[in-house]
Order: structure tokens, then C-alpha cells, then sequence
């Protein structure tokens, strides 16, 4: 009898522990365009991609995603898809050259929306953000459910900036109208617009006339390589994000100046909140290296527990017998 109680207590510590490393985190998409979205996702270097890298979703469509709890990478939105006679896959914005629905590890050709995430990073805080440092597609909502923090709250860009995008800047489709907005690192390839070079540290790259474009119009989300301060945002403890793509009304309107359309529907959120109420930093500083430290002390907090406590019962066993 002893030894059957044993058994059942150590399975029973042992299965929580195992749940407890391998949690994950659920990510909700939800696309409130007028138009499909082709949602891609691409893991950190090191990380294993997650079960799905890349579907579609259709206009009032939402889809989930689970994805281990010390996860980090990035998503984003493809739009203007189309497979050709011989099966190839590929997108007008957000591309990834994979050829196929899903991205296989390949990343977001820009110009492109992102949300970049570093789970369970230092601290065992989320890291995330919504980066415009690629260029623009679409709008973008990133909703946190869940967490706690002075920093925990929402982030995106909720306005359509094909319309207002410069000339220079612009993406057209066949027909002449504006589907994505570069940036100006993209559109230029110079040092001070890509923070590269003698432009290569906070103190000398210094935002421009572009990127303040973007900083005017989203000033959440990331507008250039050094846009830390005012665009991370942390969360301790959240079980769950929502990503969701055009998520306010005025992107449902016409863009101006040969701009594209950008609709969306009707802005709410699950926190009944303004949708911009509220640090992972730009191509994810907070890497899987400083992740792992708080899943290692999890592990070891467990292996210890279950050690003394098959302990103490061999040792109430040993006084019965």
C-alpha cells in the first residue's frame, strides 16, 4: 500500500512539473480587415518554429496559436496572395519565399507590419512590441490578457499609412495604389536611416523626418532601430495575447493620395479599453538565453520538491514497517 501511494504522489508531482515547463502561451489573430490576411510567423534563431508558420484568415475570422511558454519571435500580416498555375504561393506585402502557405522559417520580405515577442525573458517578463522599423503593410493591434505591469498594456499601429506614405516611400499594386509604406533605411540604403556604420549607436542615430512620419501617426510602435524608449512593453504573467489586423474604424476608409484601402471594423477590444492603452527590444535582445533562466529555476524548484517529498514518505514508510 505503501509503495502504490508512493508511486501515485511521485507521477502526480512529476506530471505537474512537466506542465509546468511546458505551458505554453496562446496568441489569438483576429482579422478585421474587409480582405483576407495571410498571417506569418517566424521563431527566434535557436527556437523551433511553432506547429503552424504561416495560414489564412478570412475577413471575421480569429485563429489560435499555442507556443511554448519561453517562445520568442515575430509575426505578421501578407496580403495581395495569389498561388500561380504551377502551385507557387506569394504575396504582395510580407512575403516570405518559402513558395507556400506556410513561412518554414522564412521571414517577412519587407515592407511589413510586425509584433515581435520574446516570452519569459529577463526577470521572467514578456518582451514585446509592434515594429514599423521593417516599413508598414497594414494596422496592427496587440492586446495582452492576463499580466500585470506598470508597462503591460496594448500596442500597435491603428491607422493606415499607405495613404500618407511619401512618394518615395511607396509600394504600389498593378493598378497604381498604395499597398505597403517602406522605410527609409529600406528606401534610402543609407547609414543614417539604418542606424548602421558611424550611425551605429543610440547617441548618433537620431530619428528623421521619415521615421517621425511613423512615430506621428503610431507613438507605440517602433519607428527606427533605436526607438526602445517609448515603443517595449512588458508583462509579467500574461496567459495570453491577441493580435488582431485592422483593428480600428478609420482603416476601413479609402486611402488618400493613391494610398491602398486598409479596412477594419468596428475597434474594440477584449479589455473594453481605449485600444492604445499602456521592453522587448527591436530583432530581440531578450533572447532565449535569458529566457531559459527562469524555466531552469522552475525545473530545479521542482526536482527539489519532488525529492524531498519522496524523502519524507520512504522515511513515514520505514517508521510503519
Amino acid at each position: 500500500m505503501g509503495k502504490l501511494v508512493l508511486q501515485i504522489l511521485f507521477l502526480t508531482l512529476a506530471n505537474s512539473l512537466i506542465a509546468g515547463v511546458y505551458s505554453s502561451a496562446k496568441f489569438t489573430f483576429l482579422n478585421k480587415c474587409s480582405y483576407t490576411v495571410w498571417p506569418g510567423i517566424l521563431s527566434n534563431s535557436g527556437i523551433a518554429q511553432l506547429q503552424t508558420t504561416g495560414f489564412a484568415l478570412q475577413n471575421g475570422e480569429a485563429r489560435e496559436v499555442d507556443a511554448p511558454s519561453s517562445w520568442g519571435g515575430r509575426f505578421w500580416g501578407r496580403t495581395h496572395c495569389a498561388e500561380d498555375s504551377a502551385g507557387k504561393f506569394s504575396c504582395g506585402t510580407g512575403d516570405c519565399g518559402s513558395g507556400k502557405l506556410d513561412c518554414a522559417g522564412g521571414g517577412a520580405a519587407p515592407p511589413a507590419t510586425l509584433a515581435e515577442f520574446t516570452l519569459d525573458g529577463s526577470n521572467g517578463k514578456d518582451f514585446y512590441d509592434v515594429s514599423l522599423v521593417d516599413g508598414y503593410n497594414l494596422p496592427m493591434l496587440v492586446v495582452p490578457q492576463g499580466g500585470s505591469g506598470e508597462n503591460c498594456s496594448n500596442t500597435g499601429c491603428l491607422v493606415d499609412l499607405n495613404g500618407p506614405c511619401p512618394s518615395e516611400m511607396r509600394v504600389t499594386s498593378g493598378d497604381g495604389a498604395g499597398v505597403a509604406c517602406k522605410s527609409a533605411c529600406e528606401a534610402f540604403d543609407k547609414d543614417e536611416y539604418c542606424c548602421r556604420g558611424a550611425y551605429g549607436t543610440p547617441d548618433v542615430c537620431q530619428p528623421t523626418q521619415y521615421s517621425q512620419l511613423f512615430k506621428n501617426a503610431c507613438p507605440r510602435a517602433y519607428s527606427y532601430a533605436y526607438d526602445d524608449g517609448s515603443s517595449t512593453f512588458t508583462c509579467a504573467g500574461a496567459t495570453a495575447y491577441t493580435i488582431t489586423f485592422c483593428p480600428s474604424p478609420n482603416t476601413s476608409q479609402k486611402s488618400s493620395s493613391g494610398g491602398g484601402s486598409n479596412p477594419g471594423s468596428d475597434g474594440t477590444n477584449q479589455n473594453n479599453n481605449s485600444p492604445m492603452d499602456g521592453n522587448m527590444v527591436y530583432e530581440g535582445a531578450y533572447v532565449s538565453n535569458t529566457a531559459s533562466s527562469s524555466t531552469c529555476t522552475h525545473v530545479l524548484g521542482g526536482a527539489i520538491a519532488i525529492a524531498v517529498a519522496v524523502w519524507r514518505l520512504c522515511d513515514h514508510h520505514q517508521h510503519l514497517f
